[in-house]
Protein backbone atom coordinates (compact mmCIF):
# COMPACT_ATOMS: atom_id res chain seq x y z
CA UNK A 1 0.00 0.00 0.00
CA UNK A 2 1.12 3.68 -0.31
CA UNK A 3 2.71 5.43 2.85
CA UNK A 4 0.42 5.32 5.97
CA UNK A 5 -2.07 3.08 4.59
CA UNK A 6 -2.85 5.48 1.79
CA UNK A 7 -3.92 3.92 -1.78
CA UNK A 8 -3.91 5.40 -5.18
CA UNK A 9 -7.56 6.62 -6.26
CA UNK A 10 -7.75 7.24 -10.20
CA UNK A 11 -10.72 8.91 -12.35
CA UNK A 12 -10.03 9.04 -16.09
CA UNK A 13 -12.50 10.53 -18.48
CA UNK A 14 -13.49 10.28 -21.95
CA UNK A 15 -15.48 12.02 -24.87
CA UNK A 16 -16.64 9.82 -27.05
CA UNK A 17 -20.18 11.19 -28.86
CA UNK A 18 -21.47 7.90 -30.20
CA UNK A 19 -23.71 6.30 -27.18
CA UNK A 20 -22.87 2.43 -29.16
CA UNK A 21 -19.33 3.32 -29.05
CA UNK A 22 -19.82 4.30 -25.06
CA UNK A 23 -21.21 1.25 -24.16
CA UNK A 24 -18.37 -0.57 -25.74
CA UNK A 25 -15.90 1.49 -23.79
CA UNK A 26 -17.18 0.72 -20.61
CA UNK A 27 -17.64 -3.21 -21.87
CA UNK A 28 -14.14 -2.90 -22.30
CA UNK A 29 -13.30 -1.55 -18.82
CA UNK A 30 -15.61 -4.48 -17.34
CA UNK A 31 -13.57 -7.15 -19.23
CA UNK A 32 -10.46 -5.36 -18.06
CA UNK A 33 -11.78 -5.72 -14.39
CA UNK A 34 -12.39 -9.52 -15.32
CA UNK A 35 -8.86 -9.94 -16.19
CA UNK A 36 -6.41 -7.94 -15.17
CA UNK A 37 -2.80 -9.48 -13.48
CA UNK A 38 0.44 -8.66 -12.14
CA UNK A 39 2.38 -11.29 -11.07
CA UNK A 40 -0.53 -13.75 -11.79
CA UNK A 41 -2.98 -12.25 -9.35
CA UNK A 42 -5.32 -9.21 -9.33
CA UNK A 43 -4.28 -5.79 -8.62
CA UNK A 44 -6.61 -3.94 -9.33
CA UNK A 45 -8.36 -3.05 -6.14
CA UNK A 46 -11.57 -1.24 -7.41
CA UNK A 47 -12.63 -0.99 -10.60
CA UNK A 48 -15.95 0.75 -12.25
CA UNK A 49 -16.85 2.41 -14.97
CA UNK A 50 -19.66 3.84 -17.09
CA UNK A 51 -21.68 6.52 -18.93
CA UNK A 52 -21.44 10.21 -17.59
CA UNK A 53 -25.28 11.56 -16.73
CA UNK A 54 -26.03 14.72 -19.56
CA UNK A 55 -25.64 17.68 -17.41
CA UNK A 56 -23.46 21.00 -18.55
CA UNK A 57 -20.94 20.55 -16.12
CA UNK A 58 -20.18 17.42 -17.68
CA UNK A 59 -17.90 19.47 -20.25
CA UNK A 60 -18.53 17.05 -22.87
CA UNK A 61 -17.12 13.87 -20.91
CA UNK A 62 -19.12 11.14 -21.85
CA UNK A 63 -17.35 7.76 -20.02
CA UNK A 64 -15.74 7.87 -16.66
CA UNK A 65 -13.63 4.90 -15.16
CA UNK A 66 -12.67 4.93 -11.44
CA UNK A 67 -10.09 2.95 -10.12
CA UNK A 68 -7.86 1.94 -6.82
CA UNK A 69 -4.69 0.39 -6.69
CA UNK A 70 -2.54 -0.20 -3.79
CA UNK A 71 0.24 1.60 -4.48
CA UNK A 72 1.72 4.06 -7.17
CA UNK A 73 3.86 1.22 -8.60
CA UNK A 74 0.39 -0.81 -9.38
CA UNK A 75 -1.01 2.22 -11.10
CA UNK A 76 2.58 2.10 -13.05
CA UNK A 77 2.34 -1.25 -14.18
CA UNK A 78 -1.42 -0.34 -15.16
CA UNK A 79 0.01 2.51 -17.77
CA UNK A 80 3.02 1.08 -18.96
CA UNK A 81 3.36 -2.52 -18.53
CA UNK A 82 -0.47 -4.19 -18.04
CA UNK A 83 -0.96 -6.02 -21.14
CA UNK A 84 -4.95 -6.11 -20.40
CA UNK A 85 -4.89 -2.54 -20.52
CA UNK A 86 -2.78 -1.89 -23.20
CA UNK A 87 -5.51 -3.93 -25.25
CA UNK A 88 -8.34 -1.87 -24.24
CA UNK A 89 -6.46 1.28 -25.02
CA UNK A 90 -5.42 -0.56 -28.37
CA UNK A 91 -9.64 -1.44 -28.97
CA UNK A 92 -10.83 1.96 -27.55
CA UNK A 93 -8.98 3.84 -30.26
CA UNK A 94 -11.34 2.86 -32.61
CA UNK A 95 -14.35 4.08 -31.02
CA UNK A 96 -14.33 7.61 -31.85
CA UNK A 97 -12.76 9.27 -29.06
CA UNK A 98 -12.24 12.97 -29.83
CA UNK A 99 -9.14 13.79 -27.47
CA UNK A 100 -7.01 12.12 -25.46
CA UNK A 101 -8.45 11.26 -21.68
CA UNK A 102 -8.28 13.08 -18.90
CA UNK A 103 -6.16 11.87 -15.89
CA UNK A 104 -6.53 12.63 -12.44
CA UNK A 105 -4.95 10.60 -9.76
CA UNK A 106 -4.06 11.27 -5.75
CA UNK A 107 -3.12 9.10 -3.37
CA UNK A 108 -5.81 9.26 -0.27
CA UNK A 109 -7.32 7.54 2.65
CA UNK A 110 -11.24 7.03 2.11
CA UNK A 111 -12.93 9.23 5.16
CA UNK A 112 -16.12 7.42 4.39
CA UNK A 113 -17.11 3.67 3.19
CA UNK A 114 -20.71 2.47 3.10
CA UNK A 115 -21.21 -0.90 2.30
Amino acid sequence: MGSRGQQIFRTTMFKVPDPANQKKLVEMYNKLAEEQKKDGKPYILYACAGTANPDQRSKGYTVVANMKFASLDDMNYYDNECPTHAALKKAGAGLGVEEPPLVVYFEGTPALMVN
